[in-house]
């Protein structure tokens, strides 16, 4: 727009003097004409609108100026203005960016993972000497630290804490370390989501032999306990009855089985004739029962 502005200032000036000297009239109102058009296009040049959500880096001549905010800006002609969006971009570590790790068993697993970020507005000069455009800041910077910070971060745990039980500890981790990495350089990382972590083949091979580990294990051991309290069930009730035939053994004395021998012939001589009987086991002398006294 400079150099156009530059030429229809020429323009206007060659049409003044050519007009000047043919007297014509036309000649002199395409020089004015010109001449207006000329310093529109020229004042144009020189102001720059950054829009809401972006910051811009100035540039004359291989110096960086200060930020410059949303709104109208004036500005050298010569003046290049690199814009950031200061909105939160995604960057998805997925699908042929997905990151390999390893747990401290060695164990291979592939995580997604998406860094939500955004450039910090008073630290866009140093992004710009660092990277030059949003997209070289996430490639050369936001990729491969939050890729260098995964690894490690998995790398302290086991292969099942890092697909499945301390995801939510990982995530937390993980999030605290990038953004610790990346604000000192300008880079606000707002959200940081886990959303998958897959074991490798190898390792989900591994991971199935051990769960029928596991469950054989349990079975063999519901097996011992059952048979354990069997067992249990068993000596219990054995112990019952060797106690119940001690106290039994020990309370049949001479006497009591006299007595309740004498007791069972009464009964038996209420329904049959006069008999002789011995009682206590064959010693002493017989007992006559008569029913009919």
């Amino acid at each position: 727009m400079f150099v156009i502005s530059i030429l229809l200032l020429i323009a206007a000036v060659v049409l003044f003097f050519v007009g000047r000297g043919n007297d014509s009239r036309g000649l002199k109102l395409g020089s004015l004409g010109a001449l207006l058009a000329g310093l529109f296009t020229l004042i144009g040049s020189m102001l720059y609108v950054i829009s809401a959500y972006e910051v811009g880096v100035p540039v004359a001549f291989g110096k960086v100026g200060s930020p410059m905010r949303s709104g109208m800006h004036f500005k050298s002609p010569f003046t290049d203005v690199t814009t950031f969006s200061t909105r939160p971009v995604d960057l998805n570590l997925s699908d042929k960016d997905v990151v390999e790790v390893r747990s401290s068993q060695g164990g291979v697993m592939y995580a997604e993972v998406t860094v939500k970020w955004a450039v910090t507005p008073a630290k866009a000069v140093e992004l710009y000497k660092l990277a030059g455009t949003e997209d070289a800041i996430q490639q050369r910077l936001v990729y491969p630290d939050s890729r260098e910070i995964v690894r490690n971060v998995f790398a302290r745990y086991s292969s099942e804490q890092g697909y499945a039980s301390d995801r939510e500890k990982i995530n937390a981790e993980i999030a605290d370390l990038i953004k610790e990495r990346l604000a000192p350089r300008g880079i606000a990382v707002t959200t940081v989501n886990l959303r998958n972590v897959k074991p490798s083949d190898r390792l989900q091979d591994q991971i199935d032999s051990k769960i029928q580990q596991q469950q054989a294990t349990e079975r063999a051991t519901e097996a011992a306990r059952t048979a354990k309290a069997e067992s249990d069930r068993r000596r219990i009730e054995a112990e019952g009855i060797a106690r119940a035939n001690k106290i039994l053994s020990d309370s049949l004395t001479d006497k009591v089985l006299m007595n309740q021998c004498i007791e069972a012939y009464k009964e038996a001589a209420a329904k049959n004739p006069v008999y002789a009987v011995p009682c206590g086991g064959g010693s002493g002398n017989p007992l006559i029962v008569d029913t009919k006294k």
